[in-house]
C-alpha cells in the first residue's frame, strides 16, 4: 500500500506535463522524450492509482474528473519540491526566495531595477511566478507576493509599497478621429478593461462626476494586453501612468485629457507570517521599500 502511494517521479512528472499541454505530443516537446515514453508513464500511473486519468480521444485527450483534481495537487507537490530543491542548492549562507508578481508591474516596474538588488544580494536566487489573483500561500509555494489591492490578506504581514494613478489613453489615430474633449465624450466608443479592475472604469467616472456613459467594452487579463489594443486604435484604456511611461513617452499613445484617477487601493509586498524572517525575504524588502520611496508615491 505505501508503494502505490508514491508513484515515481518520472510518472507524476509525465502526467503533469500532459494535464498541461492536453497533448501526450507536446508533453513530449516539452520533456524531451518520445510520445510512447509518456503515454507508457501516464499509463503505469493509471494502474497504480487503480484509476483513469484521461479520457482518450481519436486526436486528444481530457482530463477525467478525477485526473483534473488530481494534477492540480501534483502541480501543488511539484512545486514544492522545486523550491525546496532550489532553497537546497543555495547554500547555508545564500538563499531563495520565490516571489508572486503582477505580470506588468514585474515586467515594467520591477525587472529594470532588479539588478540593483542582485548586485547588492549576490547569494540570493529569485524565481519568479506571474499571478494577477490573490492565491492561498499554503499552496502556492511562494514566499512572499507583490500584490494591488487592500492589506486583508489573512496570516501574512502586508506592507504598502506605492499607490496607482491611471489615466485614460489611447491611439493618436483614435483621438484624431473621434475628437474627445471630455470624459462624456466617450459615449459611444469602446472601452477596454482589464480584468483584475473590473469597476476602473466605473469609478473613474465617478470621480469625475459624471455618470458612466453608454459605451461598448472589451476586457483583457493584462494592462499591457489593453494597451496593445488602444495602441492599435480599437479604444480607450485606463492603465496606470507609471507602466506606459515608454508608450506615452514615443507618441504611440496619448491622453485624450488629463484627468487621472487615485485608486484608495495600492501595491504591498505580502509575506506570509512563517517567511517574515527568512534572510532573503528581509533584504528583499528592505530593497523593495527604498525602490518605492525613491521612486516616488
Amino acid at each position: 500500500m505505501h508503494q502505490r502511494l508514491l508513484p515515481s517521479m518520472s510518472m507524476l512528472q509525465a502526467f503533469d506535463m500532459a494535464a498541461r499541454t492536453c497533448s501526450f505530443t507536446a508533453a513530449s516537446r516539452e520533456l524531451n522524450i518520445t510520445q510512447g515514453a509518456i503515454s507508457k508513464q501516464v499509463i503505469a500511473l493509471e494502474e497504480q492509482l487503480g484509476v483513469v486519468l484521461f479520457d482518450r480521444g481519436h486526436n486528444a485527450i481530457e482530463l477525467t474528473e478525477v485526473g483534473r483534481a488530481y494534477a492540480k495537487e501534483v502541480r501543488t507537490a511539484l512545486d514544492l519540491i522545486q523550491t525546496a530543491s532550489m532553497r537546497a542548492m543555495s547554500g547555508p549562507h545564500s538563499g531563495t526566495l520565490t516571489l508572486a508578481v503582477l505580470p506588468t508591474f514585474g515586467t515594467r516596474w520591477l525587472m529594470p531595477r532588479l539588478p540593483g538588488f542582485l548586485e547588492a544580494n549576490p547569494g540570493v536566487t529569485i524565481h519568479f511566478v506571474s499571478r494577477v489573483e490573490p492565491f492561498d500561500f499554503q499552496t502556492g509555494a511562494c514566499d512572499a507576493a507583490i500584490h494591488y489591492g487592500s492589506p486583508d490578506w489573512p496570516g501574512a504581514e502586508c506592507t504598502y509599497l506605492m499607490g496607482e494613478e491611471t489615466v485614460p489613453v489611447c491611439s493618436p489615430d483614435f483621438l484624431a478621429d473621434k475628437r474627445p474633449s471630455g470624459p462624456a465624450d466617450l459615449a459611444g466608443t469602446m472601452l477596454l478593461h482589464v480584468s483584475s479592475r473590473p469597476d476602473a472604469w466605473s469609478d473613474w467616472f465617478a470621480y469625475q462626476g459624471i455618470e458612466m456613459p453608454d459605451c461598448e467594452g472589451a476586457y483583457f487579463e493584462q494592462f499591457i494586453d489593453a494597451a496593445q489594443a488602444a495602441e492599435v486604435g480599437l479604444g480607450t484604456a485606463l492603465i496606470p501612468g507609471f507602466l506606459l511611461e515608454r508608450e506615452l513617452e514615443g507618441g504611440r499613445l496619448v491622453r485624450p485629457f488629463d484627468l487621472p484617477y487615485r485608486s484608495p487601493q495600492g501595491y504591498y509586498l505580502v509575506v506570509p507570517a512563517e517567511r517574515s524572517d527568512d534572510p532573503p525575504v528581509q533584504a528583499f524588502k528592505t530593497w523593495l521599500l527604498g525602490e518605492a520611496e525613491e521612486a516616488g508615491d
